[in-house]
């Protein structure tokens, strides 16, 4: 039953992810791209938009893992499927969600016009909103509840979240070098040190959201760990 529950809800998300980017990739806003005369990447200058490909390429992972991995908490010699999918939820999938669903609704309670302007509302259908920057956590928040998962070591895993965090920083200050720019409104209020120290900010809590994924995982499957390990020590 589990096995079935497990298929049916990484067959949905992965649909819903693939729909989410094809949405959002088609979005026309004129009041965004005519800023973006010199140098325009489209969607991909958003890291929400970075987070749906994230999004859409775990679920699929996940979809192939339940066909030729294993969800068991602790398999043997786990299939290669198995710890692509737990290392990409554990370093990319869960932090970036998390990331983006709690900064831009952190941001938008404060002032909209910082991350998502008014002037944005008759181009962005609110249900599409809502799928890029609220369904993600839903989403991946069941993902922990259903499927077990191995976390990596901590330095490995933070290293691969920093690693994409860093060259999406690095992809924004080449946007802004090329368009004159910055991709989100709340860097034109900033100056360098108070924009530095925002970034500096934005890259420690990407990893205390690493953090917070293990010990969430932890305290979900943490007794299903230690009845398999003392199972597996009386089977010696």
């Amino acid at each position: 039953m589990a096995w079935t529950i497990n298929q049916l809800f990484h067959a949905k998300a992965f649909l819903v992810s693939v729909y989410t980017v094809y949405k959002a990739y088609l979005l026309d806003i004129p009041v965004v791209t005519n800023q973006y005369k010199n140098f325009d990447a489209g969607q991909w200058r958003y890291l929400t938009f970075w987070n749906l490909i994230i999004q859409a390429v775990f679920f699929f992972i996940c979809v192939l893992n339940d066909w030729f991995g294993t969800n068991t908490v602790s398999p043997k010699k786990p299939p290669f499927v198995r710890k692509l999918k737990d290392y990409v939820h554990a370093a990319f999938a869960f932090p970036t969600a998390m990331f983006v669903a709690t900064i831009f609704w952190s941001l938008y309670a404060i002032d909209r016009e910082l991350v998502f302007p008014k002037a944005l509302d008759p181009y962005f259908p609110w249900w599409l909103n809502h799928l890029m920057h609220t369904t993600i956590v839903a989403s991946i928040l069941i993902e922990i509840i259903v499927a077990p998962r191995k976390y990596p070591k901590r330095l490995k895993g933070i290293l691969g979240i920093q690693a994409l965090m860093v060259s999406y920083l690095i992809w924004m200050l080449i946007i802004f070098n090329k368009s004159g720019v910055w991709v989100y409104p709340i860097f034109h209020v900033l100056n360098l040190p108070t924009r530095t120290l925002f970034c500096i900010t934005m890259l420690a809590y990407s990893t205390v959201l690493y953090v917070i994924g293990e010990v969430l995982d932890n305290f979900i499957w943490g007794n299903e760990y230690i009845k398999h390990q003392k199972s597996h020590a009386k089977s010696k």
